[in-house]
């Protein structure tokens, strides 16, 4: 007896480009600013978006790419022991 097994669609999208798709005023929501900020990304070409039909949408993984390169990790300093 065999069994079918059930094969997971192959997508052609890059992986940043896959996952929930935000409209420009959800992802200005999401990075607490005005829809101008995420405009401007989509308009210099400083984030991925996809074009649907007339519709901007911007990858919610190409919106996380884009919050984690901005993180400025903070700068620590070592306490010197007195000898």
């Amino acid at each position: 007896m065999t069994r079918k097994t059930r094969q997971e669609p192959v997508s052609l999208l890059p992986e940043l480009a896959r996952g929930r798709l935000l409209t420009v005023e959800e992802a200005a929501e999401r990075l607490n600013t005005s829809v101008r900020f995420p405009r401007r990304l989509i308009e210099e070409r400083r984030i991925a978006f996809i074009h649907v039909g007339r519709n901007v949408r911007i990858p919610e993984a190409a919106l996380d790419a884009f919050i984690a390169a901005g993180l400025v990790e903070p700068i620590t300093t070592r306490r010197r022991r007195a000898a």
